[in-house]
């Protein structure tokens, strides 16, 4: 809420300096009742009942962008007021670079902080872009538009809506897209330069863009495969046989006779004998000698 009427006072004193029209009033407007909702939006899902230190930051850029958004607009029916432009613009860039600060010497970097300032950046870029397109081209759009399509894309490819890892550099790249649109706002190059300060400008959000998307795409959750089980074979059948060979009679089967049948006599059985077996052969006692050397024990081995 204070970051909502702080909106509507530096509209006020837009209105006292340079005139500010309706449609900017109507844009500026709308643009603090929907970053104060999506605000409050995040502080409740993040669980917190107040900014932090460096949200505080981020929320003075967030009013200075809205400043540059209703200056924009209200350019589109006369003249803009390039230098109050410019200016607002270069301290919303500047602090930037405050907010980080802040937040890692307090000890306050939180996930809903990051995505703030990374919105506030991209809006900034986004409009800048639109002041700076009717003048050097269609294509300039492409700049302000990129960080929207590459969201889009992420509800179609859900792959895209992956973790990135932090990377510096991809700060450097937000950071030049506002000071080299706020460049060419300013027209203080030649047409030319101009055009190449926009054209490094777009080339370096390209690479940075493209990295990340490569880097989410070479990461991307694969679906598994399912090997199709071939179906089993079914069995040889018997080729058909000829009519012929269908055609042929089966020769009768003859009638079970009723009269008895003689089965043959049985074999005889050999009943067993007693058999007489030859009595034991007599063994000789030992000898008195071989006793004595036994111990008075006759061994039973037969080869003793």
């Amino acid at each position: 809420m204070i970051g909502l009427s702080a909106q509507l006072v530096v509209l006020a004193a837009l209105t006292a300096t340079v005139g500010l029209g309706r449609a900017g009033w109507l844009v500026g407007t709308g643009y603090a009742v929907v970053t104060c909702l999506a605000l409050s939006r995040g502080l409740r899902r993040a669980g917190a009942s107040r900014l932090g230190p460096a949200d505080r930051v981020t929320l003075t850029r967030a009013v200075l962008v809205g400043a540059v958004t209703a200056l924009v607009v209200d350019s589109f029916g006369r003249p803009a007021p390039v230098g109050l432009l410019v200016t607002v613009s270069a301290v919303a860039l500047l602090l930037d670079a405050v907010d980080g600060q802040v937040a890692r010497r307090t000890g306050t970097v939180s996930a809903l902080g990051a995505r703030f300032d990374m919105e506030v950046d991209a809006f900034l870029i986004l409009v800048l872009s639109v002041h700076v397109a009717p003048a050097a081209g269609g294509w300039v759009l492409a700049m302000g538009l990129m960080r929207y399509a590459f969201v889009a894309a992420s509800a179609v490819l859900p792959w895209l809506s992956g973790s990135l890892p932090p990377r510096y550099w991809r700060k450097v790249v937000a950071a030049a897209q506002g000071v080299l649109l706020a460049v060419a706002a300013a027209g203080v190059l030649p047409r030319p330069w101009t055009t190449l300060v926009l054209v490094v400008a777009l080339a370096l959000l390209v690479e940075s863009f493209g990295r990340d998307v490569a880097w989410l795409w070479r990461r991307r959750p694969t679906p598994r495969r399912v090997v199709p089980v071939p179906a089993a074979a079914p069995p040889p059948t018997a080729p058909p046989l000829p009519a012929a060979a269908t055609a042929r009679t089966v020769p009768p089967v003859p009638a079970p006779v009723a009269e008895p049948v003689a089965l043959p006599p049985r074999l005889p059985v050999v009943v067993p004998s007693t058999v007489a077996l030859p009595p034991l052969l007599p063994v000789a006692a030992p000898a008195p000698a071989m006793a004595a050397r036994s111990g008075g024990t006759v061994h039973s081995d037969w080869r003793l």
